[in-house]
């Protein structure tokens, strides 16, 4: 087996924890653990990273702000 296809391999099997300071709206699985972590809404989530970008840390705050229950 050549050096590239072991990589790839290797690669495919490796899982990667995801960046958990960082909200990836890009990914849907990523978005269901922040709605289900801040027990927020799909629509209340976006609308924090919108305002204040995709750190976990300031849209924590922005939402506390918004919703009054978060904690």
């Amino acid at each position: 087996m050549h050096t590239m296809e072991k990589l790839v391999r290797r690669n495919l099997t490796k899982r990667v924890m995801p960046d958990r300071n960082k909200i990836a709206v890009t990914s849907e699985n990523e978005i269901k653990y922040w709605i289900k972590h801040f027990g927020v809404t799909r629509e209340e989530l976006e609308h924090a990273v919108e305002r204040v970008g995709n750190s976990a840390a300031s849209v924590r705050k922005e939402l506390r702000n918004r919703v009054p229950d978060l904690q």
